[in-house]
């Protein structure tokens, strides 16, 4: 899975638009749809910190750290 449809599916999965996600996390807007059209190559280590944010806060069921080793 590459990384622009895991972050819209874990988008999907806690329930918010781009703006809502991207201002939660405090990211510049248009980076995040960068990140999520595959314009921009996120770096992994954010990524981690996401969804581990995610996890620990219970955003959402089955989002877990080993979705980012699914990233080619």
């Amino acid at each position: 899975m590459q990384t622009k449809e895991l972050l819209k599916e874990v988008r999907f999965k806690v329930g918010m638009t781009q703006k809502e996600f991207a201002e939660y996390f405090h990211i510049p807007l248009r980076t995040y749809e960068q990140w999520e059209r595959g314009l921009r190559e996120m770096p992994e280590y954010t990524l981690r910190l996401l969804l581990y944010k995610i996890q620990s806060e219970k955003l959402a069921e089955n989002i877990t750290e080993d979705m980012a080793n699914e990233v080619n």
